[in-house]
C-alpha cells in the first residue's frame, strides 16, 4: 500500500478497514458517503482522522503534510466539518466534552440536531478551498432526530465535491435510505492481544489487572477505557447499594433518589450495562437464581425515551424487589 499507509499506524486491530479506505485513495475512487459501521471504541473515530489526513495529504510533500495535520488536530482546516451530538442549554448546543466541562447535569442524551445537518449542507455548498474534496464526518450518527435524518438524506444525494462519513454502531441503527447511500467500512471488536496492546499504550495498563471491565468492554479499548473512568466516578455506597437487589421499599426510594440526584442520563445507561454483567455473573456462579434482564433493559429504553430517570429506577428497583 506504500507511504500512504502510514496514515492508519496508530489503528491497531482494523486491518480491514485500513485496506478498504488505502485503496479507495489510490485508486482515486473515494466514495460520496462511508459508513464506519462497528461497536463504540474499537477506532471508528480515529479510522476517520487518519482517512481525513489522508485524503487531504496524498501527494503533497512532507513538510506540507505536517502542516496539515497539525491543522486537522487542531480542528481548523476549511475543508472539513466534524459532526457530534450535542445538548441544546439556554439556546446553545454544546457537545457532551463541553456540558460536562460547564458543570451541567445531562437528563437526556445529546443528539444530532436538523440544525447541524441544515449546516452541513451550507458547507457543501461551496467549493473545498484547499483540499481536493471537502469532508463531513458525523460521529453517532444514530442519535439523529428523525428530522434530521431525512434532511441528510436530501444531501447525501447530491453531495458535489465531497464525502460524507457517518460513523455508528451498525446499519441497523440507521434509516435504511440512508444505509443504501454508504459504502461500509466495517470495524470488529479486539481480541486480547490487541486491547492489552492498545491499553498498554494508552497508559490505561492498569485496567488488565480487572477482568470485570474487560469482560463488560467485549473486545473495545475506548469501552474498558470508559468503564473504568466512569467506575471511578460512581460514589462506592452507591455502587454497593445497586449491585444487590434491594430488600425494602424504602431501599427502593432512597436508591433511585441517590442515582437521579448523582449520575447523568450517560453514566445511568453505563450502569444499566454494568448492572445486567453483574447480575448474569451472578447468575453464571449460582449465587442469584433470577437474572433481572426484561427489567434492565425496559429501564434502558426509558431513560433513552427521555422518562424522568428517578421515576424509572424506582419501577426498576421495585419490579426487582418483588
Amino acid at each position: 500500500m506504500g507511504e500512504l499507509s502510514n496514515f492508519f499506524v496508530s489503528l491497531l486491530g482494523q486491518n480491514q478497514a485500513v485496506e478498504l479506505l488505502t485503496q479507495a485513495i489510490v485508486k482515486n475512487r473515494i466514495a460520496p458517503a462511508y459508513l464506519f459501521a462497528g461497536p463504540d471504541g474499537v477506532g471508528r473515530s480515529l479510522a476517520a482522522r487518519c482517512f481525513v489526513a489522508q485524503i487531504f495529504c496524498a501527494l503533497l510533500p512532507t513538510e506540507r503534510q505536517q502542516q496539515i495535520q497539525h491543522r486537522l488536530q487542531l480542528g481548523n482546516h476549511p475543508d472539513l466539518l466534524w459532526i457530534e451530538p450535542t445538548y441544546l442549554h439556554q439556546g446553545q448546543r454544546l457537545s457532551s466534552a463541553e456540558a460536562a466541562a460547564a458543570g451541567l447535569k445531562r437528563k437526556a442524551p445529546p443528539l444530532i440536531r436538523l440544525e447541524q445537518v441544515r449546516e452541513i449542507a451550507q458547507f457543501l455548498s461551496r467549493l473545498p478551498l484547499e483540499a481536493p474534496r471537502s469532508v463531513v464526518v458525523i460521529e453517532q450518527a444514530e442519535a439523529m432526530a428523525e428530522a434530521a435524518a431525512n434532511a441528510l438524506l436530501k444531501t447525501l444525494e447530491e453531495p458535489g465535491l465531497a464525502t460524507i462519513v457517518l460513523i455508528a454502531p451498525s446499519p441497523e441503527s440507521l434509516l435504511p435510505t440512508l444505509v443504501s447511500r454508504c459504502q461500509r467500512i466495517p470495524f470488529h471488536r479486539l481480541d486480547l492481544e490487541g486491547m492489552t496492546q492498545i491499553l498498554q499504550q494508552t497508559e490505561h495498563a492498569e485496567i488488565l489487572h480487572h477482568p470485570s471491565v474487560l469482560a463488560l468492554a467485549q473486545g473495545s479499548p475506548g469501552a474498558a477505557i470508559a468503564s473504568w473512568q466512569q467506575l471511578q466516578v460512581i460514589p462506592p455506597d452507591l455502587l454497593q447499594a445497586i449491585v444487590f437487589p434491594p430488600k425494602s421499599l424504602k431501599d427502593v426510594l432512597e436508591t433511585a433518589r441517590q442515582i437521579d440526584k448523582t449520575l447523568d442520563t450517560a453514566a445511568q445507561l453505563w450502569l444499566v450495562d454494568y448492572l445486567q454483567h453483574h447480575y448474569w455473573q451472578q447468575v453464571s456462579l449460582g449465587q442469584i437464581q433470577r437474572f433481572p434482564l426484561q427489567q434492565l433493559e425496559q429501564a434502558r429504553k426509558s431513560l433513552l425515551c427521555f422518562a424522568q430517570p428517578r421515576l424509572v429506577w424506582e419501577c426498576t428497583l421495585l419490579a426487582m424487589l418483588q
